[in-house]
């Protein structure tokens, strides 16, 4: 039995107010010829499939064709919500998909409840477990008493280890979860789940089974054999342009686990930063590769560049996101002690002195006069 560990697409997503859609559907899409090319028996996507509770017509209709794809190459789909998903939504025809392959774990009632496969050694049972936020899942679980992540994923797992016990000897087991176990390390494009205490689980809430296919953080880890995250399928934040994105491609036998592959994901567009004053990087040639990237830029100026991010667009037109830290710092800004006793003036040319860099010009200043004398005359009224 082959099962192709995935999570986290966030279907919808944008990168720095940039559409997506596209480069996810090429990635995405891209995993129907590694189900044909490994003979995958079964993809599951460990939360987060969309990247919010109602996603777009044009989202929907990309996750669709890719599940399509996946489905026409021959794999089995095991799907769960994460903290992005709405779980009602998307286990709203959860009946009716499962006659086609489709499987969407998407409730506490459902999750000791498997999806059931099977090979030559016998089954293979597949249990989802979605996002249990520790509120309102303590009481969906019936029991009230129960506190934090911890508390609500150690009964879900006590649960799926109940069933498991019931199966056949020999039953391999998957359990997918959305959660943030000790150990992981986190990036900027994860949403905090720590509402409802310490978000972390410890690692041995999850012992018992053959392999947990983890969701929700978005670098591939490994924090044990039987243990991992395969990390979003493309990078969604500047602080992951070092991660290789990739699956985890999972093969059983019949003792259990027989091993574990990586398989690194195309990427569309790589990421790239870059340090400089704006002129520089307007005409260095140096900096020619980072013309195709998306590019996150630091300018040292001294006084801030007007309209530079069109300027730095003309030639890096993947450019999505800009910093000013003028070479050797700005002076921290405590503004009550800095305009106590002073004309307002005085306090207006000072701000745009602060956050510009240099000082206004006359013709600057005589803006200012202007509108804090009508703002004067408006308040004698």
């Amino acid at each position: 039995m082959r099962v192709l560990h995935t999570s986290d697409w966030h279907v919808g997503r944008t990168f720095h107010g940039r559409d997506l859609l596209a480069e996810q559907e090429t990635v995405l899409g891209g995993l129907a010829d590694l189900v044909t090319d490994e003979r995958v028996d079964a993809v599951v996507v460990s939360g987060d499939l969309y990247d919010r509770a109602v996603p777009s017509a044009e989202a929907v209709a990309t996750c669709t064709r890719v599940l399509g794809r996946l489905a026409e190459a021959g794999a089995r789909i095991v799907i769960t919500p994460g903290n992005h998903d709405s779980a009602a939504r998307l286990g709203a025809f959860a009946g009716f998909a499962e006659a086609g392959g489709l499987h969407l774990r998407t409730t506490a009632a459902d999750l000791h409840r498997p999806v059931l496969l099977a090979d030559a050694h016998g089954p293979v049972a597949l249990y989802g477990i979605p996002y249990l936020e520790p509120e309102p899942a303590r009481h969906a679980l019936g029991m009230p008493e129960l506190r934090g992540h911890s508390g609500v994923l150690g009964e879900a797992m006590r649960r799926v280890r109940e069933d498991l016990a019931g199966r056949p000897e020999g039953t391999r087991s998957v359990v997918l979860a959305h959660a943030f176990v000790t150990g992981g390390e986190v990036s900027d494009s994860e949403r905090t789940i720590a509402v409802g205490g310490v978000p972390h689980v410890p690692d041995s809430t999850f012992d018992g089974v053959d392999y947990v296919a983890l969701g929700h953080l978005h670098g591939p880890q490994v924090l044990a054999e039987n243990l991992r995250y395969s990390g979003s399928p493309l990078a969604y934040s500047f602080s992951e342009a070092r991660q290789r994105k990739s699956v985890w491609l999972v093969e059983f036998d019949a003792g259990g686990l027989l091993g574990v592959e990586r398989r690194e994901l195309p990427v569309p567009r790589e990421l790239a930063s870059v340090r400089g004053e704006l002129e520089d990087l307007l005409v260095d040639p140096a900096h020619e590769p980072l013309v195709d990237k998306f590019l996150s830029v630091e300018l040292t100026d001294r006084v801030r560049p007007l309209d530079a991010m069109r300027r730095l667009r003309e030639r890096f037109p993947h450019a999505a996101h800009l910093e000013w830290n003028p070479e050797g710092g700005t002076a921290e800004l405590r503004y009550r002690e800095a305009v106590r006793g002073k004309p307002d003036e005085e306090v207006a040319c000072c701000f745009v002195t602060d956050v510009r860099g240099s000082e206004p010009t006359g013709t600057e200043e005589a803006l200012l006069r202007e509108a804090l004398a009508a703002v004067a005359a408006e308040g004698r009224r």
